[in-house]
């Protein structure tokens, strides 16, 4: 009886926050995000967040946000880690969670670090957070249904192993194409001056509302039950690779802007 209630209670535990604990470009996404990020910095920011980080790269602690999950004592931030709201409406139309989204927790982070009076340990903290959901705000599925945990729930298959629409982007297409972080974050698209303007223009929400667009391509990319492969890598993984370029670009006009 005692390890059938540990099962159920685990079980439980595994529904509550299910989401809260989901992928999220896993750790090569974000590190790519963080790498990309680097090049575009100012020599001034560049040299802020080094001393910030104590000269570790935002490459390194780009997954600092996902790897405290596990400590209960930063449970509150779990929901910072997406923003679900209905594909008909704007965010804010509705009255956004008490318990934080990703646009409030990108908002409190960028707070902490204009604000002269934080903490060393506070700013660090912070900046690690901003690396990473800058991240999560680029993978489509982070703005996506939140009936279906953005995707979590779609059951799939990868090639032949079971997975789930949400790891698919978030991991599954990465890890396939077997690059580096690092190779990948060399080989992207070569933008003009105009081009990463463009990129670099609106609002936090613009480009939540950007990616929840791109979040309705993306469920209706694959049915439930699917077999995914080759063909989803030919048409999907561009788009993957372009979020996370996008990512970088816009991390560093954030970091830009507040230590300019």
């Amino acid at each position: 009886m005692k390890l059938q209630y540990k099962c159920i209670l685990f079980l439980l535990v595994i529904s509550t926050y299910g989401f809260s604990a989901s992928y999220d470009w896993g750790k090569t996404g974000h590190r790519v995000t963080g790498e990309i990020a680097d090049a575009y910095l100012t020599n001034r920011t560049r040299r802020i967040v080094e001393k910030i980080l104590n000269g570790q790269s935002m490459a390194l602690v780009s997954n600092h946000a996902d790897d405290i999950k596990s400590d209960k004592v930063y449970r509150k931030y779990g929901p910072w880690h997406y923003v679900n709201f209905p594909f008909d409406k704007k965010y804010g139309e509705e009255t956004p969670s008490e318990h934080g989204d990703l646009v409030q927790g990108i908002n409190k982070c960028i707070a902490v670090l204009r604000n002269e009076k934080s903490s060393t340990e506070d700013k660090a903290f912070y900046l690690k957070m901003l690396i990473h959901f800058i991240g999560d705000l680029h993978q489509p599925l982070h703005v996506g249904r939140g009936e279906d945990k953005g995707g979590n729930d779609i059951q799939v298959r990868w090639f032949n192993e079971g997975s789930n629409l949400h790891r698919v982007w978030d991991s599954d297409m990465i890890d396939y194409y077997n690059m580096s972080y690092t190779e990948l974050s060399l080989n992207t698209k070569v933008l003009s001056k105009k081009q990463i303007k463009v990129i670099q223009e609106g609002s936090i929400v613009d480009w939540v509302h950007e990616s929840q667009e791109l979040a309705k391509k993306v469920y209706g990319s694959a049915n439930a039950g699917e077999k995914l492969g080759y063909r989803y890598m030919y048409d999907y993984f561009p788009m993957v690779r372009t979020q996370l370029q996008k990512g970088g670009i816009r991390l560093a006009k954030i970091l830009n802007e507040i230590f300019k």
